[in-house]
């Protein structure tokens, strides 16, 4: 890749965007406005099911649940009424009734509810007689077991079919019960899902302007220039808008999983910068503007296309996922990598030197303090190769240890911070409701009910009530039968007590029971702050039972979709790992013409995966729905920076370095780069801890982690690698094809 005589074809395209560099930067300009319409229009796919495979068998006997009983896509408005009844009665105060109908009224006149399915306790205890066994049938459900709280239960119209989108519904339930006498609290698993993705988009732009400003404080602090400190954001912005305008184009959507997009192209936009900017300053000492980033190009071009390349290759493996969002995430990123390259081609010359600045970048406060370190690790690396060996392989050992104590994260209320909304209402439905899991069990049933089945439907009941316990973790904490009704009016014949029983509850009979499509479902809750063994192995329960009784039995709900949620988007990121790293091996190996240096390559990759997991081990953060891909993105992250170490101890070894200048010379370097980037970076990510989405908080954290362990792998086990490599019969190999260095009597030497 790399020799002594640089490529005629690079110097001819370097002169070619030097030459013409301002008729470039014009037309990056024009791209950027015509694509900025179009970047401004990419909308944001708000929906559980996309981050599933499609021929997923959960999310296929959800599907069918919706089709078969119109589905469980609920808004349920609850409030606390001490004088909910009169007391020592079964029946509503007069005073509480009008509460309820009242709000009822207002939630009836709200686009996308269906006016006529909604379930309130005043029209289920409007009987006569039996009031207190309908009242304990609704416990836990229309009624609270404080016999204070009342829930009213709202189903959306499905999607598509409404007037007004359902983040305007979700807007106006809000109103009215904040209006409320006292304010009522709203959830629903469809609520808690558009919270989810409305903190993702909202944060995500908000914060991407705090982080970008404050990138662009650091970065003037270290180079004290305006126009370098502009450079890096330039190159990103315009990225971001090519990108998202092509997708645009596409028919493409951000989804939870690519929501990553920009802090991931900052990244990669900010690092390549970085090393442009300290090389040209370098020549800027000893040459003019115009010969210094001519001979910056002439350097770094290679070696940042390899970067980009092994950089895309790395995120282009996701795409082998069967999940439609994680496909589209490796799709954007390897797009977004690509077009780094075309903007740093199109943008950096013009803007470098627009108006002929002869201003130089500035030293860093710091920089002869971090260029000592930089001289006295290398030292190390050189004098004591074995302690650190083994200090860093401690420190993977210690991290590796991490990985058997990680957690899943199901309990969709941490994803919100305690104090929000959401939260709060949740925890009215946790404590006085049975809690927000609502889920069920379907099963074949007969196209007209008759005892014998019915007996069957009771004993299964029977046993599921023997799962309840509202006060454990890993129990029921209601179950809702079709037969509970029916065995309320016991004494009349089936048909009429089916009747009896629709007018009572509209919707109870034919929500539980599709005599066409030959199903019944049973209804159950279960909470959601609980651990995630506890509600897999609740599930599994229940659907062995089921099995036991009804063959064709399945368990569904969008509790038990998100229960499996991480699951299905940690199913395949083994295999693309794997496939991502063979990729990068083979285009570190066809770069560098060298095995050996694409094996070891591979290892100070690794290292900042460890570090990353094995430290969510360790603090105790549980892999959640924007941590799940963790170690894809760390391996596209810090590959760049081993690509631009590798190449410059490898020029420096060409021009007849030892290997000790080599790497003096690459650490004070490349080193002093990847250091100054990872400063900007973590500095910027750190804005991502005031985000309301709690993952987003582990996501800046753990990118973090994964950069400072991705800096400590390169400016350390990178080097101690090379050491054993230098030292042996590859490194010989190696030197065969480096540029000879002639000696005093003329013969052509190699210096060692």
């Amino acid at each position: 890749m790399m020799t002594a005589s640089t490529p005629p074809w690079l110097v001819r395209l370097t002169d070619l965007l030097l030459d013409y560099r301002r008729w470039w930067l014009a037309l990056a300009i024009l791209l950027t406005v015509a694509a900025w319409f179009p970047a401004s229009r990419l909308q944001f796919e708000q929906s559980i099911e996309s981050l599933y495979a499609k021929e997923n068998q959960r999310l296929a006997a959800w599907r069918e649940s919706k089709q078969t009983f119109g589905g469980d896509e609920f808004v349920v408005v609850a409030y606390t009424d001490p004088e909910l009844f009169d007391p020592d009665s079964d029946r509503l105060s007069d005073a509480a009734r009008d509460r309820i109908e009242a709000l009822v009224e207002q939630l009836q006149q709200v686009k996308g509810l269906q006016s006529d399915s909604i379930q309130y306790l005043s029209v289920a205890l409007q009987a006569p007689i039996g009031r207190s066994i309908i009242r304990k049938l609704m416990e836990g459900v229309l009624v609270g077991t404080d016999s204070q709280t009342t829930a009213i239960f709202c189903r959306l119209e499905p999607e598509g079919t409404a007037e007004i989108p359902r983040a305007r519904t979700y807007q106006l339930v809000r109103e009215i019960a904040d209006a409320h006498n006292p304010p009522a609290a709203v959830v629903g698993e469809p609520v808690q899902v558009h919270d989810m993705f409305r903190y993702v988009e909202e944060d995500g732009a908000t914060l991407g302007w705090a982080s970008a400003i404050l990138l662009m404080t650091v970065i003037f602090v270290l180079f004290r220039s305006i126009r370098w400190m502009l450079l890096p954001l330039i190159v990103v912005q315009v990225t971001l808008i090519w990108t998202k305008a092509i997708l645009v184009l596409s028919g493409m959507q951000l989804s939870m999983v690519s929501s990553m997009l920009n802090s991931l192209v900052t990244i990669i936009g900010i690092a390549t910068v970085m090393h442009i900017t300290l090389r040209y300053r370098e020549y800027r000492f000893s040459k003019t503007p115009v010969e210094a980033l001519r001979q910056t190009m002439l350097d770094l071009s290679i070696p940042i296309f390899w970067t980009i390349a092994t950089t895309a290759l790395g995120f282009s493996a996701v795409m082998i996922s069967n999940i439609a969002p994680v496909v589209s995430f490796g799709i954007m990123m390897t797009l977004a990598t690509l077009l780094v390259l075309v903007t740093c081609a199109l943008v950096l010359p013009g803007a470098i030197l627009l108006g002929g600045s002869e201003k130089v970048p500035g030293r860093a406060p710091a920089e002869d303090s971090v260029t000592k370190v930089l001289g006295g690790l290398t030292k190390s690396v050189e004098s004591r190769p074995v302690l650190v060996g083994g200090a860093m392989s401690l420190l993977t050992i210690f991290c590796a240890a991490g990985l058997f104590r990680l957690q899943v994260e199901t309990d969709f209320s941490k994803n919100f911070r305690s104090s929000s909304p959401i939260v709060k209402s949740l925890n009215l439905f946790e404590e006085r409701l049975g809690g927000a899991g609502t889920w069920e069990v379907n099963f074949p049933a007969p196209p007209e009910l008759d005892s014998a089945f019915l007996a069957q439907v009771s004993e299964f009941t029977a046993q599921l009530r023997q799962l309840e316990d509202p006060q454990s973790p890993g129990r029921l904490t209601k179950v809702i039968s079709l037969t509970d009704g029916l065995d309320l009016i016991g004494f009349l014949p089936l048909s009429w007590r089916i009747s009896a029983l629709e007018r009572m509850q509209p919707d109870f009979v034919t929500g539980l029971y599709n005599p066409e499509q030959g199903r019944m479902r049973i209804m159950l809750r279960a909470r959601e702050r609980q651990p995630s063994a506890s509600k897999l192995e609740l599930i599994a329960k229940v659907e062995q039972l089921a099995e036991q009784r009804f063959q064709g039995a399945r368990c569904t709900g969008l509790f038990v979709l998100l229960t499996y949620l991480i699951e299905s988007l940690m199913g395949d990121q083994l295999t693309s790992f794997v496939v991502a790293a063979l990729a990068i091996m083979v285009c570190v190996w066809i770069a560098f013409r060298s095995l050996p240096l694409a094996l070891i390559l591979l290892i100070p990759n690794l290292f900042p995966i460890v570090l990353v997991i094995g430290t969510m081990g360790w603090i105790g953060l549980p892999i959640n729905i924007a941590t799940a891909m963790i170690a894809s993105v760390s391996m596209g992250l810090t590959v760049d920076s081993s690509i631009h170490y590798l190449s410059g101890y490898t020029d420096a070894r060409r021009r007849g370095l030892s290997f000790s200048q080599a790497l003096r010379e690459t650490h004070q370097g490349v080193g002093l780069a990847l250091v100054f980037a990872n400063v900007a970076l973590v500095a910027g990510f750190s804005v991502l801890a005031l985000s309301h989405f709690i993952p987003l908080v582990y996501f800046g954290i753990l990118v973090s982690v994964a950069m400072i362990g991705g800096l400590l792998g390169n400016l350390i086990l990178l080097p101690l690698l090379l050491r054993l490599v230098a030292g042996g019969h590859a490194a010989a190999t190696d030197l065969e094809t480096m540029p000879q260095t002639v000696g005093e009597n003329g013969e052509e030497v190699v210096q060692a």
